[in-house]
């Protein structure tokens, strides 16, 4: 009997760590892995306290907060016909000033870099023959595409990505995106299938 119950204690720990291992493998948005079908980790968010507005396209779309930036938009991407998380974006909310917007842009950076360490790639600079002088300014660029603000880390489990970004001259904010690794690889064997 005793012979017995350490052998179902050995089977359940090593069923338990394999699951671990294999969610660990993963990049990890808020402590969930991004991987699993889009209603799974839809359904994870949602016990994450982010409202699921909807689904489009393999992208479901869902708002709330996000390291201590409310009302952040988060977009979780899987490829249509595969039905495989890989992707994850959050849009945090829109600035109207320099100051502002490269302020999100650089508490999020030493944020990520305090967890993930140096960016592995960063390019921090306005595209103009001379520097703009102000915060107006700064904003003007970045609004007709001539600001150049982002840095990536790339981790043995996916890349992340955060910059600054504009939609039109309207909206400006900062960009944070995590890419899974073997996901990726994944939906990249998948779209080369096709060609």
């Amino acid at each position: 009997m005793k012979t017995k119950n350490i052998l179902l204690f050995v089977a359940y720990l090593a069923i338990y760590s394999s699951a671990y291992s294999q969610s660990s493998e993963h990049l990890v948005f808020k402590g969930v892995p991004l991987d699993g079908t889009l209603s799974e980790y839809v359904l994870k968010m949602e016990q994450e306290e982010f409202t699921n507005a909807g689904t489009e396209n393999g992208t479901a779309v869902l708002s709330g907060e996000f390291a201590g930036y409310k009302d952040c938009i988060v977009a979780v991407s899987t490829l249509k016909q595969k039905d495989l998380v890989y992707k994850i974006a959050v849009i945090f909310p829109e600035k109207d000033t320099w100051s502002t917007l490269s302020g999100n842009y650089f508490d999020l950076k030493d944020m990520l870099a305090e967890k993930y360490g140096r960016p592995s790639e960063v390019v921090e600079k306005f595209d103009s023959s001379s520097p703009p002088r102000d915060d107006s300014a700064k904003m003007f660029k970045v609004k007709f595409d001539n600001c150049k603000y982002f840095s990536v880390w790339k981790t043995d489990k996916g890349e992340i990505q955060l910059s600054i970004q504009h939609e039109s001259v309207t909206r400006c904010y900062v960009l944070l995106s995590y890419s899974d690794k073997i996901n990726s690889g994944i939906v990249k064997t998948k779209a080369k299938s096709d060609l």
